[in-house]
């Protein structure tokens, strides 16, 4: 990221006395291979989607036999994430990141497209043919159909093993492939950045904090508000969850993964927080793979700030589309560093926005993702204290001593739910 600010910035005053090597690097090399990595992120956005949303929903077990347990949880982290994208717009149009940028080049050149009536967005999120909406990228439709398809294969029984197998192995490879493509990112983020800092100068630098300072300041809100709220009104201090939940929200930091962070988010709920581990073995991997507020919040302010420095003005219909989207799209997101990249090419797709706006915050994105997340794994965290509770399987005697440790719990359950959130 810095290499890119300071060869573009380098470019942007100085390439005008060699004009062939600025057009070479500008508009050829950095060109080439800034939009060869954003094409690989387009490819991975809807096999990643379709199989990580089947596989989701087959993480939450039996439908039929979980009831009240998967239904609380799953409604709980569906309600925190819609809570932090409406959040992040709110704010987003109150701040109004980026706006007054006027973009140079063929940035400045887009012509948004014309916003479709609320009725035709709400109609349209039903798929009646998902091989051509695969086809032509309508991700609602796609995500209705993978909600309805990892349902019935669920609601199969046996005869839908096969296919969840099936998926199950699917989303190992597709993960791959994401983390093949995002081991290129200190490639593509060198290119993408020194070409936008080249064509826009130093200028870019103001809007570009601002936009950073948001999502950080956003992240910290929802922290402190949503789920400090949710805890008080469970009948918890969140000053005892947030001291004791140190250690996970440090590895979630640190490693930018909240797959990679199950096993210390599930040891610290037990141990410190005496959360049962039939409770904590299923709403954490749950959580990991279908609670993504933080994404979900840099998607929100993310969308907002493309939109004013491309000067395109969203409508009320666009921001329902970015609610449903990031809301249901939580669900197909990777718990793997930097996939939520992928899901914002999908929400600026589906209000009609360029994904090359990605290239504005892809420089910043490393540092955001490892706040987003911390926050990400706070929210496991909040969930399964809070559901353990109204279930009886909290120690509120352990999670309100400040010094409590219980016996680390083996449980095969706990491996296993380790084991699968490493996928």
């Amino acid at each position: 990221m810095f290499a890119g600010i300071v060869v573009g910035l380098a470019l942007n005053m100085f390439g005008s006395i060699v004009p062939a090597v600025n057009a070479f690097l500008v508009d050829g090399l950095f060109y080439v291979v800034g939009a060869a990595f954003l094409a690989l992120l387009k490819l991975m956005v809807v096999p990643l989607v379709l199989v990580s949303l089947v596989c989701g929903v087959n993480a939450m077990g039996d439908l039929r036999t979980i009831g009240r347990v998967g239904a609380k949880t799953l409604g709980l982290y569906l309600f925190t994430t819609a809570v932090a994208i409406m959040l992040a717009l709110t704010f987003a149009r109150v701040v109004s990141p980026g706006g007054g940028f006027e973009m140079t080049g063929e940035f400045a050149e887009y012509v948004p497209r014309e916003a479709p009536p609320l009725a035709d967005v709400l109609i349209n999120i039903f798929p009646e043919n998902p091989i051509q909406a695969m086809a032509e990228g309508q991700m609602l439709q796609i995500i209705v159909f993978a909600l309805l398809f990892g349902f019935g294969a669920n609601l199969a029984g046996e005869r839908g093993k096969p296919v969840v197998r099936l998926f199950s192995d699917l989303n190992e490879v597709i993960l791959k492939m994401v983390l093949m493509i995002i081991l290129l990112a200190p490639i593509g983020v060198f290119a993408l950045i020194s070409r936008t800092f080249a064509t826009q100068g130093i200028e870019i630098f103001g809007p570009l904090a601002e936009y950073f300072i948001l999502v950080a300041v956003i992240l910290v809100l929802h922290l402190l508000l949503t789920y400090s709220a949710i805890l008080r009104l469970s009948g918890m201090s969140p000053l005892k969850f947030l001291k004791k939940m140190r250690a996970p929200l440090s590895f979630a930091f640190s490693t930018s993964s909240s797959a990679a962070t199950i096993p210390v988010t599930l040891n610290t709920l037990e141990t410190r927080l005496g959360v049962k581990n039939s409770i904590a073995s299923f709403t954490v991997p749950l959580g990991a793979t279908i609670n993504m507020d933080g994404t979900a919040i840099m998607q929100g302010v993310a969308t907002v700030f493309i939109a004013n420095v491309y000067g395109v003005d969203l409508v009320f219909s666009d921001y329902l589309t970015v609610v449903l989207t990031a809301t249901l799209a939580s669900i197909g997101t990777a718990a793997v560093p930097s996939a939520g990249l992928i899901m914002l090419a999908m929400v600026l797709g589906q209000v009609g926005l360029p994904v090359e706006g990605i290239a504005l915050i892809i420089g910043v994105d490393r540092l955001l993702d490892m706040l987003r997340t911390a926050i990400n794994v706070a929210g496991d965290g909040t969930v399964t204290c809070v559901i353990a509770h109204s279930e009886g399987a909290l120690d509120l005697e352990t999670f309100n001593d400040s010094k409590a440790i219980l016996a680390p719990s083996l449980h095969s359950a706990s491996l296993d739910a380790g084991s699968k959130g490493d996928l």
